[in-house]
C-alpha cells in the first residue's frame, strides 16, 4: 500500500525514539554502571517485551512502572551494584530525554500547514506532559493520548481506535508517524496510514507488511504532505 497524502487530516506521533532519543538514557547509566551499553539495550528490549506480554496476559501497569521494572531486571542481569535511589535517578531521565533536531520545526510545518497534530504513546500522562514541555512543542500539539487511558499498550488496535475517537478524526484520515516497527504495523492494522520514521537507516522487517511511507525524519513527512 502506498501513502495517500490526500486522505490525511491528522498526524499522530509516537514519543520515544520518534520525538525523543531513548539512547540518551545510556548516559545516565554511564554515571553508575561500568559498562552501560548492554544494560541500556537490555533495559529497552525488556521494557518493550513487558508491554507485549502485558497485553496478552492482562497485566497492565503504567509504563513508568514497567520501565522501572525493566531497568531493575537489566541491572540485576548484569550484576550492577546500584541502589534503589540510584535506579530511580536513572529512570527519571525519561522526563528529559534529548529531543531530535527536527521535532520542533517539523511539527511546526505540519501545524502551520493545517494538520492537527497529537502524540499517541505508551507513556503514561505524567511522562508525556514532561516530554512535551521538555521538547517545547506544547503550542503545536493539540493533545497527548496515553495508553493509560485504555490500559492497553501498542500494537493493540484499541489504542489507535481510541486515539481516533479522541482526535475526532476518522481513523483512515490519520497518518501515524513512529520509529517503532510494531507501532507502524499496529496503526496500519487499526486503519491508519503507518509512517515509519527511520532515523537510523535500519532495514525494515516486512514479515507482516510494509509501511505506507518511510521517512528519515519529520521534514520528509511534511514534504510528502506538501507543507
Amino acid at each position: 500500500m502506498s501513502f495517500d497524502p490526500d486522505r490525511v487530516t491528522t498526524v499522530t506521533f509516537d514519543s520515544y525514539s520518534t520525538l525523543v532519543d531513548v539512547d540518551a538514557a545510556e548516559r545516565a547509566l554511564a554515571e553508575r554502571v561500568a559498562d552501560p551499553e548492554p544494560v541500556s539495550r537490555l533495559w529497552r528490549s525488556r521494557s518493550l517485551a513487558y508491554t507485549f506480554v502485558a497485553n496478552a496476559v492482562d497485566a497492565y501497569q503504567p509504563f513508568y512502572e514497567m520501565n522501572r521494572d525493566a531497568l531493575q531486571y537489566a541491572l540485576d542481569a548484569h550484576g550492577a551494584d546500584v541502589t534503589t535511589e540510584e535506579r530511580d535517578e536513572i529512570l527519571a531521565v525519561y522526563h528529559e530525554l534529548d529531543v531530535f533536531d527536527d521535532v520542533r520545526d517539523g511539527i511546526e510545518r505540519l501545524h502551520d500547514g493545517g494538520y492537527d497534530t497529537y502524540v499517541v504513546s505508551n507513556g503514561n500522562p505524567e511522562m508525556l506532559d514532561s516530554m512535551v514541555e521538555h521538547a517545547g512543542i506544547g503550542d503545536l500539539i493539540a493533545d497527548t493520548i496515553s495508553a493509560d487511558e485504555v490500559e492497553t499498550f501498542k500494537p493493540d488496535a484499541e489504542i489507535y481506535r481510541h486515539a481516533a475517537a479522541r482526535t475526532g478524526t476518522p481513523i483512515d484520515q490519520i497518518a501515524h508517524a513512529t520509529a517503532g516497527w510494531f507501532d507502524v504495523l499496529g496503526a496500519r492494522h487499526a486503519g491508519m496510514q503507518g509512517v515509519w520514521v527511520d532515523r537510523k537507516g535500519d532495514p525494515w522487517d516486512g514479515f507482516a507488511g510494509d509501511p505506507d511511507l518511510t521517512a528519515d525524519g519529520i521534514h520528509e513527512l511534511a514534504d510528502e504532505l506538501g507543507v
